[in-house]
């Protein structure tokens, strides 16, 4: 058990909610201070019980960081409901935009690495010194 099992009412304690979402206790803990996941009122007896939406809610926030989506754009997409598909879609190009931005900027580095290696291994050990730290060193 998890020390957090009471017979009172339905729905998950936050430690069953943590294990069936998949997160940790303090990732639960993080969304409820940053407002992504409501913490529901604590019982005058009892612990606080979850309702199982709140275990696809999670879902879905960790599905979106998966994909790269920020806590805000998140917030942004559970703003939305299922009929909001075009503003759903406008957030989802930004983020396509700035992942293929990215990419772009991550391949230009390869590239830029590639040669770097590549001039070191032409240039072997020739007296002046290594082509990588040479490189890195001088101006931009």
């Amino acid at each position: 058990m998890d020390g957090h099992t009471t017979t009172a009412g339905p729905g998950f304690t936050i430690g069953r909610l943590a294990r069936a979402a998949g997160v940790n206790v303090e990732t639960i803990r993080y969304y409820q201070r940053i407002g992504l996941v409501t913490e529901p009122p604590r019982p005058a007896r009892g612990y606080r019980r979850y309702p199982s939406t709140t275990v696809d809610r999670i879902r879905f926030i960790k599905r979106a960081q998966e994909l790269g989506f920020s806590l805000g754009e998140i917030r942004e997409l559970l703003a939305l409901d299922d009929a909001a598909c075009q503003e759903a879609r406008q957030i989802a190009e930004r983020k396509l935009k700035t992942i293929q931005k990215r990419i772009r900027d991550l391949a230009a580095m390869e590239n830029e690495l590639h040669r770097l290696v590549d001039a070191c291994r032409r240039d072997g050990d020739d007296g002046t010194g290594c082509a990588i730290i040479r490189t890195l060193a001088g101006p931009g």
